[in-house]
Formats: structure tokens, C-alpha cells, sequence
């Protein structure tokens, strides 16, 4: 099975689902629950709910059983995105082709259907979750990897060097994969430590999965790097170039674009290795390993 009919196969799965996730009550204004779907709703690869399920497929559960993770853990992704559009972060106007969220609903109405698709991640593992221990649990690490240690962290990090000479760095490489572990691979691992935990994976398969969360993340990150300098805008559903000149600091910046090819490839070797003790049970994600940076958008 391909990347791409691996992507399908849950795609329909979690549409339903993601749909059915949004809050339906009186309280929640119209208005709030439009900007959620907006951007809840607006497509995309869904990679991370995808790897929840195959994570907990390939460790012996039953993949439905994960979906209130995997909306979560899209929710939070999808958050991000609203918030890093932002003009106060990078000031885009197009996501998956399409205006962002706050250029739609305004920048306030933006920032409140990010803070709660945030805390309605967290509202759906604790209520869809039948066992309290692993809602707790699962709770406990879709919280890390998006809060100060992970994804946030990652985010300050990130405008902390944004305009700011490589060179007055001695060792920029590193400062570029340590943002990157937080901003990118946390989230990425959490996804499919999510899967393992729900599936009531030992340990040591659980950190496998997280080790290749960790390497398939830093190949996402490459692959964006790349794209940015060498996709288009009709793939990307955002104009190319954004990266150089918001002054971000990339890996094509760094090393060139054929090392960071190179740096991109080690990474996916590196996530399939890890999960080899998984045998078949991991096929979909070492085939899903190579999409990340064969992707065109």
C-alpha cells in the first residue's frame, strides 16, 4: 500500500470524526463554532490523526478505538496553525489555499477558536476515553508536547533567532534541530505515543514509535524547508519564499538544498529503523516515513 492510499484508508474515518468532535452546545457562540470549523474543517494531509491510528494498529488495537486522540491531537495541531498565522507570529494570508482564519473571522475571533480547539482536545480524551487511567495519561502527553517543553517552546525559540545572523551562533545546526525537536517532532511523536498508549503497547515498542516520531519530525521540518525554496504555490497552497523573508533560519539556508535532501533522507532511515522491532505490523508507517519528504506540498 502506498503512502497516499495509507492517508486515504483512515481519511473518511476522521473526517466523520473531527466533524462530529466540535462542540454542539447552546453556549458555544455561532460564531466561535464557525471559526473552529473553519479551520478544523479546511483539509490537509491529516498526517498526525493518521499516525495515532496506525500507531495503535500496528501495536495490536483496534485504530477506532484512538479516534478521540486523533481528533485531539488535530485540534491541537490545528490551533497552532491558527495562532502561527497570526500577525503578531508570521503574518500569513493563505493556508491550504485558502485565507487564514483571522483574515476570514478577525484577528480576535482567530485567536479565541484557537484557544478552543486547545482546550477541547483535552475535553475529548478526558470524556471519549473509557478508562480514566489512559485518558489521564494520554492527557499528560499531547500536554507536554504542545506546552513550554515542546511545541510552544519550540514556537519562542524559533523568534528568538528569527532575523538574526547564523554566524553569531557557534553552532547553528544544532540551535535549528532542537527547535525543531520541540516545535515539529514533538507533536509528531506525541501522535503516535498516543496510538501506543490506547493500544496498551510495553514500553520499549512505545519509545520506539516516539524515536520514530522524533526522526520522521526533523524530516517533515527539511521537507518544508525545501519546499519553501523549491515548491510552488499551487502546491503549497501559500506563496514559496515566505521562510527568507520573514528572516527564519532553514536548512537550505544553512547547508544548501542538496545536504538538506541528504540530511532529509538520514532522517527517514533513521525513523524506519526504529520501528523494525514492530516486523509487518509497522509497514504503513515506514512506507508513510517516505511520503514526508517526497510530498510536494
Amino acid at each position: 500500500m502506498t503512502a497516499e492510499e495509507t492517508l486515504a484508508r483512515f481519511a473518511p474515518l476522521v473526517a466523520v470524526a473531527l466533524a462530529d468532535s466540535l462542540p454542539r452546545g447552546t453556549d458555544t457562540p455561532d460564531t466561535l463554532r464557525e471559526a473552529m470549523h473553519y479551520s478544523l474543517m479546511a483539509g490537509g494531509k491529516r498526517l498526525r490523526p493518521t499516525l495515532v491510528l496506525l500507531a495503535a494498529e500496528a501495536c495490536g488495537g483496534d485504530p477506532r478505538d484512538a479516534l478521540p486522540a486523533a481528533c485531539a491531537v488535530e485540534m491541537v495541531h490545528t490551533y497552532s496553525l491558527i495562532h502561527d498565522d497570526l500577525p503578531a507570529m508570521d503574518d500569513d494570508l493563505l493556508r491550504r489555499g485558502q485565507p487564514t482564519s483571522h483574515v476570514v473571522h478577525g484577528e480576535a475571533m482567530a485567536i479565541l477558536a484557537g484557544d478552543a480547539l486547545l482546550t477541547r482536545a483535552f475535553e475529548i480524551l478526558t470524556t471519549d476515553l473509557p478508562d480514566p487511567a489512559i485518558a489521564a495519561e494520554c492527557c499528560r502527553v499531547l500536554a507536554s508536547a504542545a506546552g513550554s517543553d515542546g511545541m510552544v517552546g519550540g514556537q519562542v525559540a524559533d523568534l528568538a533567532v528569527t532575523n538574526v545572523d547564523p554566524s553569531s551562533d557557534s553552532s547553528p545546526l544544532e540551535t535549528l534541530a532542537a527547535i525543531h525537536h520541540r516545535k515539529t517532532g514533538r507533536l509528531l511523536a506525541a501522535s503516535l505515543e498516543l496510538g501506543a498508549v490506547i493500544a496498551g503497547a510495553a514500553g520499549d515498542i512505545r519509545q520506539n514509535l516516539v524515536d520514530y516520531g522524533q526522526h520522521i519530525g526533523l524530516a517533515f521540518q527539511l521537507a518544508d524547508d525545501l519546499l519553501d525554496v523549491v515548491g510552488s504555490a499551487q502546491q503549497m497552497g501559500k506563496p514559496p519564499g515566505r521562510d527568507a523573508a520573514l528572516g527564519k533560519w532553514t536548512y537550505p539556508a544553512l547547508v544548501g538544498v542538496q545536504q538538506s535532501r541528504e540530511l532529509a533522507r538520514a532522517c527517514v532511515e533513521s525513523a524506519q529503523a526504529a520501528i523494525r522491532p514492530l516486523g509487518d505490523a509497522g509497514d504503513s508507517l515506514r512506507v508513510l516515513a517516505e511520503f514526508v519528504v517526497e510530498r510536494d506540498h
